[in-house]
């Protein structure tokens, strides 16, 4: 029986809090003496750092306050040519695992065996050199992988064809949009042949149908024998792609298992930690928010409210649905601020969206704490769960963004009269009526 693509067994990662470096000067040392000596540190993968035991004697002691474990004991097999979904909420440890895998950083303690070439995709713009062009970084990454300038040169016209960024290959990188950045990274890191291929949440940087092109050359890939680790919070995607997937929690792998039972988990676990309270969510702390935005502006709080203004876990889509949403100002801005909600199914699809850019009047927001309300008059959504998302931006730049807000249930009706309820199928992500107001 052929060894396994990827084999990880008991990892851990631990970093501590606002400190740079590696552990202890005993660690130093040994990271200093492998390079001394010509080795690469970071392939003595649990040399350098705490021994199994010694992270275990950490872990019964207790934690400092400074210290905080991304990984815990993290264990599978990945076989060659299988595709595995990796989700969990934001925070909860998929990215650390990447960056371990594809050698980034090193873990505290336990191993991983990688039988194959890498290629990754894990955050934009990583791999690239900004002062180069694409054309230039389609070489380099070529040969970090251990290829030769003929198999790159071979796989140079359907790189770029598949990148649709032709007409910019030979602009240096540095210059290039998020969305550019992503198309020619994927298409590098699918083109080059490595046997294994670590993606990360980047896809949702690109468009619709760049998402529906990666998906599907993602399958071609995988029919070939190659091994896929795909990181995403699209539910959707990870049903369609994986033959397995594996659930994430507080740096532990929790469940191993189908997608369908895996993701299933994953959506009522974060039922029941988003769903605080009837309709309304502080926001504070809130596990779906992304870490990495210069906060100006921050979400507090979120309601939503039914016609006559009470709290509300369901929505009567006849009836008129108030969303509030409490802010506060962290930092001085120069420009108006814009509001986003958003509606996603069970499979992680967004179906509506209700932004202020649309009115193409951002708010000057009143006070340095207050309210603005997304009023819905009516909405056409097929009966079932749903989660709310929301975002805001300072001059067009994001500066606060929350998934997963709270869940809740479309109730069913005769919305438009015909005798039955909408279709999930007739609805896309769609702009429905609805106005916005502030107060302080």
């Amino acid at each position: 029986m052929n060894a396994p693509a990827i084999s990880v067994h008991n990892l851990s990662k631990r970093y501590k809090l606002g400190v740079i470096g590696r552990h202890t000067l005993v660690d130093e040392a040994s990271y200093w003496w492998h390079r001394v000596r010509g080795r690469d540190p970071k392939s003595a993968m649990g040399q350098v750092g705490y021994s199994v035991t010694e992270a275990r004697r950490v872990e019964a002691e207790g934690y400092g306050a400074d210290e905080f474990w991304a990984l815990k004991n993290v264990s599978f097999d990945a076989q060659q040519g299988e595709v595995i979904g990796v989700i969990g909420r934001n925070g909860a440890g998929k990215s650390t695992l990447l960056k371990i895998l594809t050698r980034i950083t090193e873990p505290t303690s336990g191993e991983a065996t990688i039988n194959g070439r890498v290629g990754s995709l894990l955050e934009v713009g990583t791999g690239f050199h900004p002062e180069l062009t694409g054309r230039e970084n389609i070489y380099m990454n070529g040969t970090i992988l251990g290829m030769k300038k003929k198999e790159i040169d071979s796989k140079l016209e359907q790189i770029v064809e598949f990148s649709e960024i032709s007409e910019f290959i030979d602009t240096p990188v540095k210059r290039y949009s998020s969305g550019m950045y992503v198309r020619l990274a994927f298409s590098v890191a699918a083109h080059l042949d490595p046997e294994i291929l670590l993606i990360d949440e980047v896809l949702a940087v690109g468009d619709v149908g760049f998402q529906k092109k990666c998906l599907g050359k993602m399958n071609d890939v995988s029919s070939e024998g190659r091994t896929i680790l795909f990181v995403s919070h699209n539910m959707a995607a990870i049903k369609s792609l994986c033959d397995r997937v594996i659930l994430i929690d507080d740096g532990h792998n929790v469940m191993d298992g189908l997608p369908e039972a895996v993701t299933n988990e994953y959506l009522d676990r974060m039922s029941e930690m988003t769903q605080r309270g009837t309709g309304i969510v502080d926001l504070t702390n809130h596990p779906g928010r992304k870490k990495h935005f210069d906060r100006f502006v921050e979400l507090t709080e979120l309601k939503v409210l039914d016609s006559v203004g009470n709290p509300a876990e369901h929505i009567n889509p006849l009836e008129e649905t108030r969303i509030e949403i409490s802010y506060k100002i962290i930092k001085e801005i120069g420009a108006g601020v814009n509001f986003d909600i958003a509606f996603s199914n069970t499979s992680g699809q967004r179906v509506c969206s209700f932004a202020t850019a649309l009115f193409r009047t951002a708010f000057s927001l009143p006070s340095r704490k207050g309210v603005v309300t997304c009023v819905i008059p009516s909405l056409p959504l097929a009966p079932g769960r749903y989660s709310l998302s929301s975002a805001c931006k300072v001059g067009g730049v994001a500066t606060d963004s929350i998934r997963d807000i709270i869940f809740v249930d479309v109730d069913e009706c005769d919305f438009f009269g015909f005798g039955k309820a909408p279709s999930p199928e007739l609805i896309g992500n769609v702009m429905l009526d609805h106005r916005w107001e502030a107060r302080a």
